[in-house]
């Protein structure tokens, strides 16, 4: 089986490592990759992953690439290719790819469509308002005495959420998501929803147009500082399994939540295939949505894969064709834990080009996997910081306190200049 793997961050990693894995890979590639990836090898032959220099919302090269190489399975991690229409053309094209069409896609690449999508469906969600102008926005923001999340309405990449606490915080986040337009077009639209207390967790469905199988539960740390300070980020660490949903809970949120959304596509003629990803807030009166992602979410990818024990491709060619019924997830009972390594700087500006010390040490541990999610190889083979989230260091153990733990101690054994982490991961849990 050929495989070829589109995307270049920490789940793009994770995906190829364990895609590499099953006994059906003969050959993977990757477009663009990044200096872990290159790194990889095939289990059935020790034949190692290409990564092709093509970038990931590049449709027309992807596609000029596909019909050289031929692959039986692409497989997408990103959500810009996917809301760019890449599943439609490859699937026009005549090829087996992994990831919801454009219409699916747009549960992550409009949040006004999400959201009136969950209104028509009595989905749990935050009372919100969809906004073209900025002082009705702020008029919303108001009514909610300013505890409330500004969301820029398109994609941006996980960081286009701003929190307030207070109407004047409302309004500075209001002028710079629509006026200033710090997150670009993607701020043109926005959404105001209250502010929901309580605990967010991860929830990820594989799902394949007519039902979808749950994952185990997880935890991702948005904010980019300890005790959850700073800015937003693309996720700076995170774990799996999570203990705050006990099995009543689980299934409540199947039927209000899953099921409420499987029945709405089905009604609306959305053919969902690939994964969805709802953030769930457990407040006092149940659990709300706060937002729909239409892949796999980044660092949980990682943790996730740590720990499934399915053969990953058969998985996610089950869930492209339609055949999911049947099929049993299995897990590991180890917990795992990621660690994200990042740019000092990062969410903001950082430099890019220092160079990475310390991983091979830091995997002398077999339960310790070091994902790339910005890098890349110089032309001497050194490795280089290339992005903001430079590196996912993930660990299994017994429990979650084991698996933290591990993960903090490979985190010791890697440097790079003004490198920055959170040292807090899974402490609510803990």
């Amino acid at each position: 089986m050929k495989i070829l793997v589109i995307g270049s961050g920490g789940r793009e990693h994770a995906l190829v490592w364990k895609l590499a894995q099953s006994s059906h890979v003969s050959t993977m590639w990757c477009a663009p990759g990044n200096g872990g990836i290159a790194l990889e090898k095939l289990s059935s032959n020790g034949e190692p992953v290409q990564c092709v220099g093509v970038g990931a919302e590049d449709l027309e090269k992807l596609l000029e690439l596909a019909s050289r190489i031929k692959p039986d399975l692409t497989v997408v991690g990103p959500d810009n290719p996917l809301s760019m229409g890449i599943v439609d053309r490859f699937e026009q094209a005549g090829f087996t790819i992994w990831g919801p069409n454009a219409q699916a896609a747009q549960f992550e690449a409009s949040k006004a469509f999400s959201q009136e999508f969950m209104q028509r469906h009595d989905i749990p969600t935050a009372r919100s308002g969809i906004f073209s102008n900025p002082s009705e926005a702020l008029a919303f923001a108001k009514s909610l005495q300013g505890k409330c999340a500004v969301k820029a309405d398109g994609l941006a990449l996980g960081k286009g959420v701003l929190i307030t606490d207070t109407i004047q915080d409302a309004e500075t986040a209001i002028q710079q998501v629509m006026v200033d337009k710090s997150f670009g077009t993607a701020g043109n639209q926005v959404v105001i929803q209250e502010k929901l207390e309580g605990l967010e967790i991860s929830l990820h469905a594989l799902c394949d147009g007519q039902g979808y199988l749950l994952f185990e539960t997880s935890q991702d740390h948005k904010r980019a500082l300890d005790g959850d300070g700073g800015l937003n980020t693309g996720g700076m660490g995170t774990y799996s399994p999570a203990p705050f949903l006990n099995a009543d809970q689980l299934n409540e949120i199947r039927s209000t939540v899953l099921d409420r959304w499987l029945n709405g596509c089905l009604v609306e003629g959305i053919d969902f295939r690939g994964m969805l990803y709802p953030g769930l807030m457990l407040t006092k009166e149940g659990p709300k949505v706060l937002e729909f992602n239409a892949r796999f979410g980044d660092p949980e990818t990682q943790v996730y894969l740590m720990r499934l024990k399915n053969d990953l491709p058969e998985l996610l060619l089950a869930s492209a064709e339609g055949r999911l019924q049947g099929i049993q997830l299995e897990w590991s009972e180890q917990a795992s834990t990621c660690v994200v390594m990042a740019s000092g700087g990062y969410p903001e500006s950082y430099a890019k080009g220092k160079v990475i010390e310390g991983i091979a040490e830091a995997e002398t541990d077999p339960l310790v996997k070091v994902f790339h999610a910005g890098t890349k190889l110089d032309d001497a083979g050194q490795l280089l910081t290339a992005g903001g989230r430079v590196l996912g260091v993930t660990a299994l153990g017994d429990d979650l306190g084991q698996a933290t733990q591990r993960a903090y101690k490979a985190v010791e054994k890697i440097h790079f200049e003004a490198c920055h982490f959170r040292r807090d991961i899974a402490a609510k849990a803990l």
